[in-house]
């Protein structure tokens, strides 16, 4: 077999795993194994970030829609349920939208509910 010579490659590879940890805290930015370690944890943690992320917002919209319904004299769960009953298409981001910029069209929508 010939001799494959992997200098370049390995250090490209290791500065590669380097330069992403640019700006982690002491040691986990300048060596190599403890850059890879580090790495690991990141990215796990920004993949669940990413999920986490998703879950809240939905929780948020969930609570401004609930502060405008309960103005109206409606509970969140109720006026869902109302939602979905008139076929109204709307979903939380929207509605939660709705709610804090434009509270006339809001009520609106509550009206057309009840």
């Amino acid at each position: 077999m010939t001799r494959v010579k992997r200098g370049v490659n390995a250090v490209a590879k290791r500065k590669k795993i380097l330069k992403y940890t640019k700006g982690f805290k002491w040691d986990r930015s300048k060596k190599e194994r403890a850059a890879k370690e580090a790495l690991l944890h990141a990215w796990t943690h920004q993949f669940m970030g990413r999920k986490k992320r998703k879950r809240d917002f939905r929780s948020l919209w969930q609570v401004k829609i609930n502060a405008a319904v309960r103005s109206e004299g409606l509970s969140y769960s109720k006026f869902i349920a109302a939602i979905k009953k008139a076929n109204i298409g709307l979903d939380r981001k929207i509605l939660a939208d709705l709610a804090e910029h434009q509270p006339d069209v809001f009520k609106k929508i509550v009206a057309k509910v009840k």
